[in-house]
């Protein structure tokens, strides 16, 4: 990203991944894509999304409250 645009507004990709700010709608810069690596991640390790709900709508409201899929003790 150049200094003239700081953030993006596109949404591109899984729901599994999306960042919060992407969730709601908002400009969103490079903390996104390490939301996503964190996302890949956490899958990688659990066999599972971190974030997982019947429909996107749900989906997106878990995200954005911060409700993992499973707590980690």
């Amino acid at each position: 990203m150049n200094e003239k645009a700081n953030f993006a507004n596109t949404m591109v990709g899984t729901p599994y991944y999306l960042s919060p700010e992407m969730c709601e709608e908002k400009p969103y810069n490079e903390k996104s894509d390490i939301w996503a690596l964190g996302c890949v991640l956490y899958e990688m390790c659990n066999q599972k999304p971190p974030f997982d709900a019947n429909n996107q709508g749900a989906l997106m409201l878990k995200i954005i409250r911060g409700r993992l899929h499973t707590l980690l003790l």
